[in-house]
């Protein structure tokens, strides 16, 4: 069985999110918290960059969404971390994990496992990262990918239904599931993963959107959505990865529903 995303309906979408402004909480890493903070900007949203363990919990109950990213993790940005999930859950607010080159170190790997008995309402990585969280043996080559979307699907599928939580896989095509439905979300350009932090901005922007849809899968295939939509439309003047970055910020607060409206929908099909 399958159904559809309407172009219209993911532009309906990014306008609610425009509209309200969403507060989202962010604990990510040093190289990417000053272009998380202007793509979330660019996009409508208002981005919060607190990680102090001694106010993250309190700070989370008031987001409207949180994102943790582990990619520069230390012993006190755990804390901080684990608290903030802690808050975020009792509050029922959305929160995205990042589980960046969880493959990598113990360290990573045993911060993650904590986090994820928080729950996390959405967890976006690369293939290689999406199977080493879901217990995989290939874990990958630090925050690089060395696997497609489509080989993680069923660690993906596994995960999602362990977590109770939707799993987006990010690559060439985008893979989107909560264990009972998946969707793939094609687009992009291939200066994207050239671009310092563009990845682990977009955690940041899924957060957003769930803050303004109640279904998660949903929210995350609209996020996806404009993301490539806006990748695509900065690929057609940059001549390289740093006008790139110039030009997809530009691209993706110049981004209008007219313009998703005419995207052909997504097909949402039924797993087994």
């Amino acid at each position: 069985m399958t159904s559809a995303l309407a172009g219209a309906d993911i532009g309906a979408t990014l306008t609610r999110l425009r509209q309200s402004t969403p507060l989202v909480h962010s604990i990510t890493n040093y190289v990417a918290m000053n272009p998380a903070a202007n793509v979330l900007l660019a996009l409508g949203a208002s981005p919060a960059m607190v990680h102090a363990a001694e106010e993250a919990a309190e700070f989370a109950a008031l987001a409207d969404a949180l994102v943790i990213n582990i990619g520069t993790l230390s012993a006190p940005w755990v804390d901080a971390m684990l608290s903030a999930a802690e808050s975020a859950q009792q509050q029922q607010t959305p929160w995205v994990l990042d589980p960046v080159a969880i493959g990598a170190t113990r360290f990573r790997r045993d911060a993650c496992a904590r986090l994820l008995e928080f729950s996390p309402t959405i967890i976006r990585g690369n293939a290689s990262e999406i199977i080493a969280l879901a217990g995989d043996a290939l874990g990958g080559r630090g925050v690089d990918s060395t696997a497609t979307s489509d080989d993680a699907l069923t660690a993906a599928v596994a995960l999602a239904r362990r977590q109770q939580a939707v799993v987006a896989v990010t690559g060439e095509v985008d893979l989107v599931t909560d264990g009972q439905r998946c969707v793939r979300i094609a687009g992009g350009h291939a200066l994207m993963p050239r671009v310092t932090a563009l990845g682990c901005a977009l955690s940041g922007v899924i957060a957003a959107f769930a803050a303004c849809e109640e279904d998660p899968l949903l929210a995350t295939a609209c996020a996806l959505t404009c993301y490539a939509e806006a990748g695509a439309q900065a690929g057609q003047t940059a001549p390289g990865p740093g006008s790139f970055a110039v030009a997809f910020i530009d691209a993706l607060h110049q981004l209008s529903a007219d313009a998703l409206a005419n995207r052909t929908p997504l097909e949402i099909s039924t797993l087994p």
